[in-house]
């Protein structure tokens, strides 16, 4: 009887960082995750949980993804081998996932916005959506839908529980 070797690596997300801004101002059309390439005080950097993508944006060049505007600050113990804090990362995706991307950004407007950064089983994944601009009567329209939504579940709780 053969059973099946396990893996001890951890399969769960570590989140480091999210771009909860992105749901705000954009709508979510499609979720890619990719993987990042890194230095290593780079990654360093990221165990330590620092990292913001409130400024981040990927695009693609000769067929190619790369992501811009992700700040990871330097690793303090970090000597003359230490990383540049904005710099420009290429993302590992599969070459259809890159053909539908460069289809869906050059038909009909729309843009790449890393979502979150994460560990998963060891390697730094970008989760990486394919979004579209909120104009701000959506971003209202949002926001009082929600508003509405919170205030049915109040009345729902208040009625269950005989109030």
């Amino acid at each position: 009887m053969t059973q099946a070797k396990s893996s001890n690596r951890p399969t769960d997300r570590k989140l480091i960082a999210q771009n909860r801004k992105a749901r705000h101002d954009y709508e979510i059309v499609d979720v890619f995750e990719a993987g990042v390439v890194l230095t290593g005080t780079e990654v360093k950097s990221l165990r330590l949980g620092r990292a913001s993508l409130l400024d981040g944006f990927a695009t693609i060049d000769d067929g190619e993804v790369f992501l811009h505007g992700v700040h990871i600050p330097e690793y303090e113990q970090g000597s003359w081998t230490n990383h540049e804090p904005r710099r420009v990362r290429k993302l590992l995706l599969h070459k259809g996932e890159i053909l539908r991307l460069i289809g869906k950004t050059k038909e009909s407007g729309l843009t790449l916005v890393p979502l979150s950064i994460y560990f998963l089983a060891g390697k730094v994944k970008v989760e990486l959506a394919l979004a579209r601009g909120k104009r701000s009567y959506d971003k209202r329209q949002d926001l009082a839908k929600r508003d509405a939504d919170r205030e049915v579940q109040r009345a729902l709780g208040r009625r269950n529980k005989g109030m």
